[in-house]
C-alpha cells in the first residue's frame, strides 16, 4: 500500500467544484495539492481559501505549472475543454499518472444524459492524447457538494477505478483512500469506462428524486 501524503496531486480545473471538494478532502488528509487552473491568481485565492479551511499544504498555480511540479494529476475540467487542455498539456504531463473524472453529459428537459465519444470514454479520449502518461479513470461519481460540505467528515462510498497499469491503478486507489470513508475499488480496464461515466446521470437522476447526494458502494468484497 502506497503513502498519498508522499505524492503532489494537482488537480486540473481545481477551482471548479468538483476539483475543489477533491482538494479540500486530500489536503486534509495530509496529502500535498496544488489547484490548476487557466487563472494563475484564481486558483491562488482558491488555495488560499482551502488552505486555512483545512490547515493542508495547498498552492495555486495555472494548468500548465500545476502540472509540471505534480506527481499524479487529476483532470477535473468540463467535459467540453477537456480534449483541448489534454493536448496543450501533453509534453508536461508525459510520464506521470494521469487522473481523468470527467463526465461527458448532456442536460435538457428531462434532466441529464450520457454523450457520446467518438472514442469510446472522456478516459479513453484522454489516454489516445496523452500516449506518454498513464491514464488512470477514477472520481466520477462523489458527490461535489458533499466534498465541499466541511460539517461532512466520512463518506459511505466506493471509488471505481479502471486502468491499464496495475500499480497506477492501486495507486489511485490508495488516494481514494485517503478520503476518509472512501474505498477504491479496481473496476476494469479503460474500454469500460463509457458506463462508469455515463452513470453520473443515473445518480443525478437519483438524487433528484429523492433530494440526496447518492454515491456506489460495491457489496461482497
Amino acid at each position: 500500500m502506497s503513502d498519498p501524503t508522499r505524492l503532489t496531486v494537482a488537480v486540473l480545473g481545481g477551482t471548479g467544484p468538483q476539483g475543489r471538494g477533491l482538494a479540500r478532502r486530500w489536503a486534509a488528509a495530509g496529502v500535498p495539492v496544488v489547484i490548476g487552473s487557466r487563472s494563475a491568481e484564481r486558483a491562488e485565492q482558491t488555495a488560499a481559501l482551502l488552505a486555512e479551511a483545512t490547515r493542508g499544504r495547498i498552492t495555486g498555480a495555472t494548468n500548465a505549472d500545476a502540472a509540471a511540479g505534480a506527481d499524479l494529476v487529476v483532470v477535473a475540467v468540463p467535459w467540453d475543454g477537456h480534449a483541448a487542455l489534454l493536448t496543450e498539456l501533453a509534453p508536461v504531463l508525459e510520464g506521470k499518472v494521469v487522473v481523468d473524472c470527467v463526465n461527458p453529459l448532456g442536460f435538457d428537459a428531462q434532466g441529464a444524459y450520457a454523450l457520446p465519444v467518438v472514442e469510446g470514454s472522456a478516459a479513453q479520449q484522454a489516454a489516445g492524447i496523452l500516449t506518454g502518461s498513464t491514464v488512470v479513470a477514477a472520481f466520477h461519481h462523489l458527490s461535489a457538494a458533499l466534498l465541499e460540505d466541511p460539517a461532512i467528515e466520512r463518506f459511505d462510498t466506493d471509488v471505481l477505478v479502471l486502468g491499464e497499469d496495475r500499480a497506477a491503478t492501486d495507486l489511485v486507489q490508495d488516494l481514494a483512500a485517503a478520503i476518509p470513508g472512501v474505498r477504491g475499488v479496481y473496476g476494469g480496464r479503460l474500454r469500460n469506462a463509457h458506463q462508469v461515466e455515463a452513470l453520473t446521470a443515473n445518480l443525478i437522476s437519483v438524487n433528484r428524486r429523492y433530494k440526496a447526494h447518492a454515491g456506489v458502494r460495491v457489496t461482497d468484497i
